[in-house]
């Protein structure tokens, strides 16, 4: 079994980094209970300026759509209460992460949810594979997908079916009765070789 509740996001920004005055203009998130997506959340936002033309063609999210979104805060507050204290993964989790936690401070709130990688994950699981981007992967381990990429839904959602796809590995492949959210992250912290031989070790029961 699946005993988490975990919730896989994504967001859509503006460029990099918050330090340097980047805002989300998108977030998407799916809610994952034993195994299957249970909830979805997706919201455009407003950052109070115009979006670069190179965001509009990367992402499809225009200024027009951007001028009539309600404004980060409003967006933020919702996502916070939907997301309660559930565990969080992303995909480059480190990414998403800066910016969930600089919106919430714009809030006066303060993400109290672990959060674990699954690139990091993946890299450890499927080492195999081309390399680790998201759509790379995808397509490697044959995960339907409607070929939309860089929307915040759409990837959080791919992100949710890689996740429910190491899950299932972590039980077929070593024999697990659980594969929880903490053990994931332990994996994150190791080196590909440690991950084979701890697997091979682990009892759930302890």
């Amino acid at each position: 079994m699946v005993s988490d509740s975990v919730i896989v996001l994504d967001f859509e920004t503006t460029g990099h980094s918050p330090a340097l005055g980047d805002r989300p203009i998108e977030v998407g998130a799916v809610r994952i209970e034993k195994g299957l997506f249970a909830d979805r959340f997706q919201a455009l936002m407003n950052p109070g300026f115009t979006i670069s033309w190179f965001i509009e063609s990367l992402t499809g999210i225009s200024n027009e759509l951007i001028a009539a979104a309600p404004e980060c805060e409003t967006v933020m507050h919702r996502f916070a209460d939907w997301v309660g204290d559930a565990p969080l993964v992303a995909h480059n989790a480190h990414f998403d992460r800066q910016f969930l936690d600089a919106e919430l401070a714009r809030i006066g709130r303060e993400r109290t949810s672990p959060m674990a990688c699954t690139v990091l994950a993946s890299r450890r699981l499927f080492p195999e594979a081309p390399n680790h981007k998201l759509s790379t992967l995808v397509r490697h381990l044959g995960i339907a997908h409607s070929n939309t990429f860089h929307r915040a839904l759409a990837d959080a959602e791919m992100a949710g079916h890689l996740w429910i796809m190491m899950t299932d590995l972590l039980r077929d492949r070593y024999g697990l009765t659980d594969a929880p959210f903490a053990l994931i992250q332990k994996i994150n912290t190791m080196s590909r070789a440690r991950v084979r031989r701890f697997l091979q070790h682990h009892n759930p029961a302890h």
